[in-house]
């Protein structure tokens, strides 16, 4: 059986609809999704979930809490429920490109040490593009964009965690390091970093899906007292997060990416230079 998609709801209406067009466009149909709401939609957020889920090609379902639960507590909860499968988080202002599900899946299939595959994201941390740890603007042309990066080698490289934009999540792995931490952690970021740090600390790999791209609205938001419980934890993380951030070994493989954008890019820029002239029209 194929992975699910998890999309915890936000309260904003306009993201939300842009998040579900693009699922629409570059998921696979058939594909199970499972909207969570934590009691955070308001009512047009609600009907634009309806809306949807009358006309998505997706296998789709939505529920929603009577009071919120928290956010950590509230994923837990659904990743629970999904136990024994393969689990794709979006974040609630994510732009899925297209392919972005069928790459994170092929990137477990190529080895069965990788607990998290991340996908590029112009906002990503570790994982962003074109520029490492930048607030990058999102991609003019997603469907380009993912057609390029599915044409990159499949290297997988390590991050020093999984990113929070979109992660898919190996069912064994997650069952052995036992979830999500909802006592330590109040957000969804520093929860993920746990979880996956603990998942390396059995042997896993968390990587990097060079041939995915999901975008976002905005970055990753801390909650108060997170990155401190984290340090705590994790002595060793920030250290290693500041050597890749300040080494940058994805160098090499986002400038590559940028090269053959524009290598992609330049041949429709010109296109019109080469256009065949129309036949004379025949003399009457």
């Amino acid at each position: 059986m194929g992975a699910i998609v998890l999309l915890p709801l936000g309260v904003d209406d306009a993201v939300l609809d842009r998040c579900l067009a693009a699922l629409d466009a570059g998921t696979a149909a058939g594909t199970s999704i499972w909207l969570g709401d934590d009691a955070q939609a308001g009512p047009r957020a609600q009907a634009v979930v309806e809306h949807w889920l009358a006309h998505t090609p997706l296998q789709a379902e939505y529920t929603r809490r009577a009071r919120p639960l928290g956010e950590v507590a509230h994923l837990d909860e659904m990743l629970r429920a999904c136990d024994g499968l393969d689990v794709a988080v979006l974040a609630p202002d994510s732009v899925p490109a297209p392919g972005w599900l069928q790459q994170l899946q092929a990137t477990f299939a190529r080895d069965a040490a990788i607990a998290t595959a991340t996908p590029w994201c112009n906002v990503g941390e570790t994982a962003a593009w074109p520029r490492l740890g930048e607030l990058n603007p999102e991609p003019d042309d997603p469907a380009l964009l993912a057609h390029v990066c599915a044409a990159l080698p499949t290297l997988h490289p390590e991050l020093p965690s999984a990113v929070t934009h979109a992660v898919l999540v190996r069912a064994n792995a997650r069952r052995r390091a036992g979830g999500l931490d909802a006592e330590s952690y109040l957000g969804w970021n520093a929860a993920l970093v746990d979880l996956s740090l603990r998942m390396a600390g059995l042997g896993w790999r968390n990587v990097l899906c060079e041939n995915a791209f999901v975008s976002r609205a905005s970055e990753a938001p801390s909650r108060d007292g997170d990155l401190e419980a984290l340090a705590a934890r994790w002595p060793g993380w920030v250290p290693r997060l500041a050597d890749f951030l300040m080494h940058d070994p994805l160098h090499t493989l986002r400038q590559d990416l940028q090269h053959n954008l524009q290598q992609a890019i330049m041949p429709r820029g010109q296109g019109d230079l080469f256009v065949s002239p129309s036949p004379l029209e025949p003399p009457v």
